[in-house]
């Protein structure tokens, strides 16, 4: 048994949220990525749920270990980082599906992805790469009030117990709140 540790460094996410493991200086193991909880890699031999980490233990070192070790072990192969970009996910041009592909369909989750896409409308979001990924999973959404476009999470969207969700939008300041709440009627209360 080969128990060889590789130094690995973890890239930026594409915008999925899938985040490369990198040894060297451009060569990638695999992408890490979290969905409902588990943690799972994808690599040049297909894909693989790691499930949730042991307590006290980050996702992302745990996926960067196990990478490690398949790649020492000969099981995967590496790619270029820049071929990994070249391939990564671009956003669609037109309307996306109800679900994420990932998404089972099912009568819960399309009342739910409904219930989240007439909050994107309220709120001026809309989905660009995939549909309604759940709750606590990424999405990538694009401002409509000043063009913006990243990765959210539905449950930082939908506001508690009856209010609307911060006034806050993203990172690079948007319009402004003043003119959020102008725009937007559930600030208006």
């Amino acid at each position: 048994m080969n128990t060889t540790t590789l130094t690995t460094r973890i890239g930026e996410p594409d915008i999925e949220c899938r985040y490369p493991v990198i040894i060297g200086q451009d060569r990638v193991l695999g992408q890490a990525y979290r969905w409902h909880r588990d943690w799972l890699v994808v690599t040049t031999e297909g894909e693989h749920n790691l499930r949730r980490p042991p307590t006290g233990t980050k996702g992302i070192d745990m996926a960067a270990a196990h990478l490690s070790e398949e790649y020492a072990a000969g099981r995967i192969t590496t790619i270029a980082l820049e071929q990994l970009r070249a391939d990564a996910p671009q956003p669609l041009h037109g309307p996306v599906p109800l679900l994420h592909p990932r998404m089972p369909v099912t009568p819960r989750n399309t009342e739910g992805a409904h219930i989240a896409y007439a909050g994107l409308t309220e709120h001026h979001w809309r989905a660009v790469l995939h549909g309604f990924p759940g709750s606590d999973n990424p999405w990538y959404l694009l401002c409509e009030l000043c063009g913006w476009s990243g990765v959210r999470y539905w449950s930082h969207h939908r506001g508690r117990n009856g209010q609307p969700p911060s006034i806050y939008r993203h990172d690079g300041g948007c319009i402004g709140k003043e003119k959020v709440r102008e725009l937007i009627p559930a600030y208006q209360r």
